[in-house]
């Protein structure tokens, strides 16, 4: 998924079932197929194309559905295409891809996009702060700084760290559909992408006109959410923009919290070029309580995010794709709230330039493509010393400057060849990556391979490599409890997946095996009880297997999943404990349940039952006391009530109904019940 697109291939969908659920943006329309659920997507799409939220729609006109009764379609042969070069994301050819449709992204206690995703196989979701304040999200045992975000197909880089990497500025109102790929491919998603990625794909209008939605919720600890979207559409042309806030006094001492988001798209879709356009912006202070040192309750965070992306397409035999891309992150920590110990200033910049193009012939798809990245920062605290007369004051503070800078550029070029031949298509490519900070040209192949036994049945199969450079916290961070290391080796990885998929009436299934072998794997790790955390490689090897099921009855959805890693170091360093790469969950099970009540009433459920492994040590009054404690196994139960009328709707969310009192990650206590009643007005 990087800006880089996948190779020809075509899709057959056979069976879905009406309900009014967009599947994919085609030529700038929604394609509407059905209800499909994560499960639903594995099988009919295995590998799924995201270009910017769109793909190249063949032979269409040709297909006509066919009604096998009252409320099931069997469809004709749509055949879908897409290109790895064609100006977005996509998701490796026949590589499993979850996807969260709409209704999906509206579970119960989903308030914003992290919270959806606490609900995918193998996605581990480490929310520090409610409402998605501080949210750690990693794949198939990854850490946070392993995945990459994607949205509309532009990638959200932030070269400093990970940890505000899931802060998006958009709106859930924005959101058609979330795309979750799991597995290294650095040739597909660029280099950053290490052991997934996830990309979100935001909704403009499909008819003419203006049109609008409100959305408003309160509920515990003073808690206020507010969103509100307009859009409009006038033949090509087409535009939305959406605004939101939210606030509350926090669940948990020193966990208030208040922000901001806004994000504007636009798109000229003419006859042979399509233009595309965003800029988003999101801005948030929050109280950090003990989110990186148990020894400071007081902690303080303000980050802000500010987004510009423009891409271009031409539509032709040949098509080419010029784009460009700004992504500005701003950070502000303070170890003491209201004081200048240990406080850091971050700023980063991400620019990005590429161009591909792509051909459909007699042998197939063929696409190239290349990019040029720049990465800077600015810090106080990250980076190599500035000479005295060279510092940057920091933007609205007092005599307080960036005293630190550094900078990498990155050169990509890739080469994709697809090809299918009749029930097999075959995807192979390879990225050649050139960056400041490693020697040398490197090489990242990969291939990915699927046959349809059925109309029902389909397996998958591929081995891609990836590549990750080391964060610029990861470089250089220092503070009274963390030390970064300039010694540091960018991360490697070779993976492997193997997965089938099986679609029959009403229920869908997919299975899926991986196996990662990991070298210089990066972690914060301490030596000794009395040591602070150290970054460090090491050598991570990792293998598991995830399940989904999905029945649709009439009104009645159910979906159930679950999912099995294990880790295993290949070398014999001792470690007294690690802060991220090894408190991975091994068992994860997931269930949710929609149903009718009475008229329009309806109520939907989710469990979330899971086991994380490592310790976190256990802190008295600010002090430790040396004891290690496990994370173990922990329940949470989410609910949502809703009375749905056509263009409006209250709802009540529940979170955490079971009041589960738990820690995720580290000394962070996770709050209780929380209850919201919201409602919803579209104009």
């Amino acid at each position: 998924m990087n800006q880089h697109i996948q190779a020809h291939r075509s899709v057959t969908f056979r069976h879905f079932r009406r309900a009014g659920f967009a599947l994919f943006a085609a030529l700038g329309k929604e394609v509407r197929v059905g209800v499909l659920s994560v499960a639903t997507l594995t099988c009919a799409a295995p590998r799924l194309a995201l270009a910017a939220g769109t793909m190249n729609l063949e032979n269409a006109a040709n297909d006509a559905a066919e009604t096998i009764d009252g409320d099931t379609v069997r469809l004709g042969e749509a055949l879908i295409t897409a290109s790895r070069a064609s100006a977005a994301i996509a998701t490796a050819a026949n590589v499993q891809a979850v996807v969260m449709a709409r209704d999906e992204i509206n579970a119960p206690a989903v308030s914003c996009l992290n919270d959806a995703l606490k609900n995918c196989p193998a996605v581990d979701v480490r929310q520090r702060g409610s409402f998605g304040m501080q949210t750690d999200v990693s794949i198939d045992g990854g850490t946070f700084d392993q995945i990459a975000f994607f949205l509309n197909g532009f990638a959200l880089l932030n070269p400093q760290t990970g940890h505000n990497a899931a802060d998006l500025p958009v709106n859930t109102a924005d959101v058609s559909s979330v795309e979750v790929v799991a597995g290294a491919a650095s040739r597909v998603f660029g280099t950053q992408a290490f052991s997934g990625a996830v990309n979100v794909i935001t909704a403009l209008p499909d008819s003419d006109g203006l049109h609008g939605s409100f959305n408003a919720a309160a509920g515990s600890y003073g808690t206020l959410l507010g969103e509100a979207r307009g859009e409009w559409r006038k033949g090509r042309l087409a535009s939305a923009l959406s605004v939101g806030g939210r606030r509350s006094d926090g669940a948990v001492d020193n966990g208030d919290f208040s922000g901001a988001k806004a994000f504007w798209q636009g798109r000229f879709d003419g006859r042979r070029l399509r233009l595309d356009a965003q800029l988003g912006l999101s801005a948030n202070d929050f109280g950090a309580n003990t989110f990186y040192s148990a020894a400071y309750p007081d902690q303080w965070e303000a980050t802000r995010r500010y987004v510009l992306a423009v891409r271009a397409e031409s539509k032709g035999r040949i098509h080419l794709a010029p784009e460009i891309s700004w992504t500005r992150n701003a950070d502000h920590f303070q170890l003491i709230r209201h004081s200048h110990t240990a406080e850091n200033f971050h700023r980063g910049d991400v620019f990005a330039a590429g161009l591909r193009a792509w051909t459909a012939w007699a042998l197939g798809q063929t696409a190239i493509g290349a990019e040029v990245r720049r990465e800077n920062i600015l810090s106080n605290n990250l980076g190599r010393p500035l000479d005295e007369s060279k510092y940057i004051g920091v933007r609205g503070q007092d005599s307080i400057y960036y005293t630190r800078k550094d900078g990498r550029t990155n050169l990509s070029f890739f080469a994709e060849h697809a090809l299918r031949i009749e029930r097999l298509s075959v995807s192979a490519g390879v990225l050649a990556q050139w960056n400041s900070d490693i020697d040398g040209l490197r090489f990242y192949p990969g291939i990915n391979a699927s046959l349809d036994l059925s109309p029902d049945w389909r397996l998958y199969a591929s081995w891609n490599k990836a590549l990750r450079l080391p964060t610029f916290t990861d470089l250089y961070y220092k503070s009274p409890t963390q030390e970064g290391n300039t010694d540091l080796k960018a991360e490697e990885n070779s993976a492997f997946r193997l997965g089938a998929a099986f679609c029959l009436g009403n229920w869908k299934a997919d299975a899926r095996a991986f196996y990662n072998r990991g070298s210089n794997m990066i972690d914060w790790v301490m030596r000794s009880a009395d040591d602070i955390y150290h970054a460090t490689n090491f050598q991570l090897s990792s293998c598991g297997v995830s399940v989904s099921v999905n029945c649709q009855l009439s009104t009645v959805n159910c979906q159930l999943s679950y999912s099995y890693i294990h880790q295993k170091r290949r070398d014999d360093i001792e470690v007294y404990k690690s802060n991220y790469a090894l408190e991975y969950v091994p068992h994860k099970f997931t269930a949710s349940l929609s149903h009718p009540i009475w008229r329009h009433l309806h109520a939907a459920w989710n469990l979330r039952l899971w086991k994380r492994e490592g310790n976190y040590i256990e802190y008295v009054d600010g002090a430790s006391t040396g004891t290690l404690r496990p994370y173990g196994t922990h329940a949470v139960v989410d609910a949502r009530l809703a009375w749905t009328q056509p263009r409006w709707e209250v709802y009540a969310d529940l979170h955490n109904l079971t009041a589960t009192r738990y820690y995720d990650l580290g000394n962070v206590r996770q709050p209780r019940c929380i209850v919201l009643i919201g409602a919803k007005l579209k104009l």
